[in-house]
């Protein structure tokens, strides 16, 4: 069982305060001769289905389930958009006839600034 405290400790290794109640509760119902799926419903019951550390698949914990891989492939198709959209946006278009003159000019004169030093 997890903490509900400390979340991705186990109950056993916790030294929450909860912690130790839950596992007081816990020989208390162990003591009375509650088998573990007893202890395991009551414990769901009380505190829900974060309790464990594997939920059952049913409707209320899809999004734990299924969440993480979600938000993956939304994180992947977002960053393929933005990758797409930056080579469209940079691709090599040739030059027009001014535009290659300019360069053309701008080489000559960095040519011949270049000779004079």
């Amino acid at each position: 069982m997890r903490c509900l405290v400390c979340q991705n400790e186990s109950l056993a290794g916790s030294h929450a305060e909860l912690a130790n109640d839950l596992r007081r509760e816990i020989r208390t119902l162990i003591q009375d001769g509650r088998s573990d799926a007893e202890i395991m419903e009551f414990m769901v019951s009380r505190y829900g289905d974060f309790v464990r550390y594997r939920p059952p698949l049913k409707g209320t914990t899809l999004l734990l389930w299924f969440g993480p891989g979600l938000l993956f492939i939304a994180g992947l198709t977002a960053l393929l958009l933005y990758l797409r959209r930056r080579d469209r946006a940079i691709s090599d278009h040739p030059l027009s006839a001014d535009e290659q003159g300019r360069a053309e000019a701008l080489l000559h004169e960095q040519d011949s600034r270049q000779g004079q030093a």
